[in-house]
């Protein structure tokens, strides 16, 4: 009872912090009102972009590719688990147990296989149809 208490009060200060921290007093305004922000494009953004060199690839397309990796490198670790639990049940000499644990670890590499090429297949229709949609330009 008492975490449950201490839980909800760390909660409950948690977003009055949050609340007075994005707050800002405004004499002229409102009391409480945010801020708003004023963007200005400096005269030297041109030359400082060329200096940094900064790639022009698409976030979507560089999202597309993180994507790939991680669930490729999943992929590969399930794959050297099957290979391992292979490796268990050929050397478990007939011992039920031993057998057992190794076909555990077969059904769950190959349950997550599943589940890692199903994710890959739904990210990459959702990327490519999301490509698809906004275009080249980025309008419709």
């Amino acid at each position: 009872m008492k975490f449950r208490r201490v839980l909800l009060l760390t909660i409950a200060a948690t977003f009055i912090a949050g609340f007075f921290s994005f707050a800002a007093w405004n004499g002229a305004g409102a009391p409480w009102s945010v801020p708003a922000a004023h963007a200005q494009l400096a005269p030297g953004l041109t030359e400082i972009g060329g200096t940094i060199k900064l790639p022009s690839t698409d976030p979507r397309v560089i999202a597309a590719r993180i994507i790939n990796v991680a669930l490729g490198l999943v992929g590969v670790i399930l794959v050297v688990i099957i290979i391992y639990a292979g490796f268990l049940y050929m050397t478990s000499g007939g011992d039920a147990e031993k057998t057992q644990t190794a076909l555990k670890y077969i059904r769950n590499a190959v349950i997550g296989l599943i589940i890692v090429l199903s994710s890959w297949a739904i990210a990459r229709f959702v990327i490519d149809r999301l490509i698809s949609a906004t275009g080249e330009g980025g309008g419709g």
